[in-house]
């Protein structure tokens, strides 16, 4: 039988910072180049379809009905996803524990104990390297690998990647 939550703690507060609002321009860009390859990918398959002499007479006449599938949803997606992944993406450093919030579809809250981190890493996709945006990876020897941060501003990702391989080797040090 499990515990029932403690009412005084409450439920999680959100983490202090916002990422940069050019994360918005980030996930529309990386949405409109998902929903370009799947718009194509299915515009080809739409035209292979009419030879695939196996396929009812009804399918394969009304192929066109493919790329609509995949436009349909996705473009109501493509314009909603940037702006809930803003609202809910937040970091914050405090204490000896990296705190973050991220997700579109589920809520994903991550709390990263200083002390275990192994590597801190800065890394920049190309539409990152645009937008002046980084994501930092925070690394520890936990099975469930490593967390990220995305949508940082470049100069925040580097002085807080700093900051906490900093406070990790104080922190390794003080053990020993």
């Amino acid at each position: 039988m499990s515990e029932p939550p403690d009412p005084v703690a409450g439920p999680l507060r959100d983490p202090e910072h916002r990422v940069s609002p050019k994360a918005v321009r980030l996930w529309l860009l990386e949405a409109l180049s998902a929903l370009v390859i799947f718009t194509g990918g299915s515009l080809g398959l739409a035209a292979w379809i009419p030879s695939w002499s196996w396929l009812p007479a009804w399918l394969s006449g009304n192929s066109w009905l493919v790329p609509v599938v995949v436009l349909v949803p996705g473009t109501p997606l493509l314009l909603l996803e940037p702006f809930v992944r803003y609202a809910v993406h937040r970091w914050e450093l405090s204490g000896d524990v990296v705190y973050a919030r991220s997700g579109f579809l589920t809520r994903e809250w991550v709390f990263v104990p200083v002390s275990r981190i192994q590597t801190v890493d800065k890394a920049q996709g190309w539409f990152e390297r645009m937008l002046g945006l980084a994501t930092l990876e925070i690394r520890t020897a936990s099975h469930a690998g490593s967390s990220t941060i995305k949508g940082l501003d470049l100069v925040i990702a580097a002085g807080l990647a700093e900051r906490l391989a900093h406070r990790a080797e104080e922190l390794r040090d003080d053990a020993t």
